[in-house]
Order: C-alpha cells, then sequence, then structure tokens
C-alpha cells in the first residue's frame, strides 16, 4: 500500500470551546469532540505524527466538558497506537510543556503521560523559561508542519498568524463551538472569500477556495464524511517548500552543469527521499504576484529550507541568500568544485559538488552534507530580551 502524503507530516490541533453553552451547546460540543477523536485515528493509520501541548484540562461549569482538545488527543493516541503502519516516524509527539506541567496533569491522565513521556513516541520540549502563552505557541508552531484549528479565539488567530508567516498552512473547520465572528470560525470566513482562501492553505489540485466551500459542511453531513474530506484536504496540501537559489540562464557556460546537477541529484533527494517540494522562479511559472521580484521573496520568506547554489557567480543569487540567512532560514549552500567564491561564502561550510563520478557517490555527498548542516544555528541568535 503507498504511503500517505501525511507520512511523517507534522499535524497540530489546535482550539478551544466557548465557556459560554449559549455559544457552543452541549451536543455541538460532543459532536466536535468525537469528530477530533475520528480524525486522529485516521491520522495515526496515515503515519502523521503530531504536536501537542501538556497543561491543565479546563472544565465548562455548564456540562463539565474539556475547554480543549488536548488530553482527548493525547487519550486516542494512547488507545491506538496499534495502528501505526510499519516504519511509522518517531517520535509520534513532538510534547510542550512549561514550568507548571507537572503540576497541571489531570490525576487521571498522570499514568499515561507517565507510560509515553519515557518512551522514544515522544520528543519533549521544554519552554520552562516562558511564562507566556504566545512563546509557548510559537515553540508549537515552530515543530508543527500543518495547523488544523477549530473554536478558539485570539490564540488560534496568533498561531494562524506564526504558521503563515512561515509557509505552512492553516486549516480552519467551522465547528459551531464559538461564536462565528472569533478563532477558527473567523479564519473559515476569510476563507470564503474567493481570493482570500489561498492564504490559508495551497492545495497541489484544485483551488483552496474550491477546498474550503467542501469543508464548509451542513448539519446532515455525517462524521465519516467530514473525516474524510478533512483527509482528501490534507492529503492535497502542497509539501513544504525547499526554495531554490540558482543559475537560471541558458546562456551561462556553468548552466548545463548547474542543471545536471539538479535533475540528477538534487531533486531526486530533496523531493523523493525528504519530501520537501522544490520551488523555482524562472518566470515561466504561474505567479501569485504582480511582478517576478515580488514573487521570488515572497516564495523565498514563506519557504520552510533554502537550496542556495552560487556557481556562476549571479548577484542576484546573492541577494536571495543573503535573505534566507536573514530570515534565519535552514539554508544549504553549495557550488561546482573548483569554482571561485568571496571570502564570507567560505565560512559557511557549503558543498562543493563534482560532476564528475558515480550518481550514487555524487547523492551521497549531498545527503552526507544535508545531515551534517540541517540543524546548523542561525548566523545570529536571536536570543529574547528579557527571558
Amino acid at each position: 500500500m503507498a504511503k500517505s502524503p501525511l507520512f511523517g507530516r507534522r499535524i497540530h490541533i489546535a482550539g478551544s470551546i466557548a465557556v459560554d453553552a449559549a455559544h457552543a451547546s452541549t451536543t455541538e460540543v460532543t459532536e466536535a469532540r468525537e469528530l477530533v477523536k475520528a480524525l486522529v485515528i485516521d491520522l495515526i493509520k496515515r503515519g502523521a505524527t503530531f504536536v501537542l501541548p501538556v497543561d491543565a484540562e479546563k472544565l465548562r461549569p455548564a456540562d463539565n466538558q474539556p475547554i480543549c482538545f488536548d488530553w482527548l488527543i493525547w487519550q486516542t493516541l494512547s488507545d491506538n497506537l496499534a495502528r501505526r503502519p510499519a516504519g511509522a516516524v518517531t517520535p509520534l509527539v513532538i510534547a510542550v510543556q512549561h514550568h507548571k506541567t507537572e503540576e497541571q496533569i489531570p490525576p487521571e491522565f498522570e499514568s499515561l503521560w507517565d507510560d509515553l513521556r519515557t518512551s522514544d513516541l515522544v520528543q519533549i520540549e521544554n519552554v520552562s523559561h516562558w511564562n507566556m502563552n504566545s512563546k509557548r505557541m510559537e515553540a508549537q508552531a515552530r515543530h508543527g508542519d500543518i495547523l488544523i484549528a477549530l473554536g478558539g479565539s485570539e490564540g488560534v488567530m496568533f498561531l494562524a498568524n506564526v504558521y503563515h508567516d512561515a509557509g505552512k498552512p492553516v486549516v480552519p473547520l467551522n465547528l459551531a463551538i464559538t461564536p462565528a465572528d472569533t478563532g477558527a470560525r473567523s479564519l473559515f470566513n476569510v476563507g470564503l472569500t474567493r481570493g482570500q482562501a489561498q492564504r490559508l492553505f495551497h492545495p497541489t489540485e484544485e483551488s483552496a477556495h474550491v477546498w474550503i466551500n467542501r469543508i464548509n459542511f451542513s448539519r446532515r453531513t455525517s462524521r465519516l464524511d467530514r473525516v474524510e474530506t478533512i483527509l482528501n484536504l490534507l492529503e492535497a496540501l502542497e509539501k513544504p517548500r525547499a526554495f531554490v537559489v540558482r543559475l537560471l540562464n541558458p546562456s551561462i557556460p556553468e548552466y548545463a552543469e548547474v542543471q545536471e546537477f539538479f535533475d540528477v541529484i538534487v531533486k531526486p533527494i530533496v523531493e523523493d527521499e525528504l519530501g520537501y517540494s522544490m520551488v523555482v522562479v524562472d518566470g515561466r511559472q504561474q505567479y501569485e504576484h504582480p511582478r517576478i521580484d515580488q514573487e521570488i521573496f515572497a516564495k523565498l520568506h514563506r519557504s520552510s529550507v533554502v537550496l542556495a547554489d552560487l556557481t556562476g557567480m549571479r548577484p542576484n543569487c546573492f541577494l536571495e541568500l543573503g535573505y534566507a540567512l536573514g530570515r534565519c532560514l535552514p539554508t544549504m549552500v553549495m557550488m561546482k568544485e573548483g569554482s571561485t567564491q568571496p571570502f564570507d561564502i567560505y565560512t559557511l561550510a557549503g558543498l562543493h559538488w563534482k560532476s564528475t563520478g558515480s550518481i550514487e557517490e555524487r547523492r551521497q555527498a549531498f545527503r552526507d552534507h544535508w545531515v551534517a548542516i540541517r540543524d546548523r544555528p542561525s548566523l545570529v541568535p536571536t536570543e529574547p530580551l528579557i527571558s
């Protein structure tokens, strides 16, 4: 059976339910929780992974229902581990905790947490030095690939903005568990406008506006159909972007070797092995913006990684490389072996690739360099003034 496009993707399900039962009936709350549970089970089957906070379980006075979905998701994951496909990626969960985590874990979930936290299924990211929800949400968003938002208010809007700025998809669900003008429902209303839908997410087939209308479920839509449609949307989303900075002018002598390097070495590894979608802006694509320079920097700004090949010493390549480094994007610098380069580039420890040798040897050299630099810190640490 072919792997799902969601295999290994980190899903972040975030949101909350209105405390006032006038904005979220017990029936709507129960249905929302059952929908989340069913969605998580199917995501587990597809080999997806998750980002989850570890926090308290606040209850609604009206019906004693939890306000958030986090411990429902933790419980669902624990109950369905056997459904994970062969070769599933670990960790299953990036758990973001803070300085009050241990004292706030509900007693009924303590055993579950103790079992998972000591296994290789959970990677704990501790943000104990921050006593701010915004910083904890930034940590969650840093590890997530896709945000699924439901309910919520200012926190969901903040998360959506962080995901959007990083070029990651935001999928809002229009569930009647908050007022219609807040949180995920407000985001959903943005997507109902044709020109705005693509700001939320980019499907590989059909438009974002088509998909927003597909997940604008009526009350008659069954839970099974809702889950299936949401999963179809998630599987249709564009993969994380790897923006390519490289020589694109065929009249330059080095062009043919650069093209061969990207076709034979880079693309098979970056797209087929690492799961990125390579983005090249050379004037032949359909634009999202009116000018090519705007198109280049908008897509560069919201890419997950940057592949910068400086063979040919083109000024535009250095400009785009500088933008990537200033944005603190993970950046792999490359150049054909024997090429000249400025002093500053030597210090970045780039890949000096060869145009000779076997394909597998050249690919392995690319893989080895990727592993060596993928977690390299940014040039200027973004340390806070006060922590």
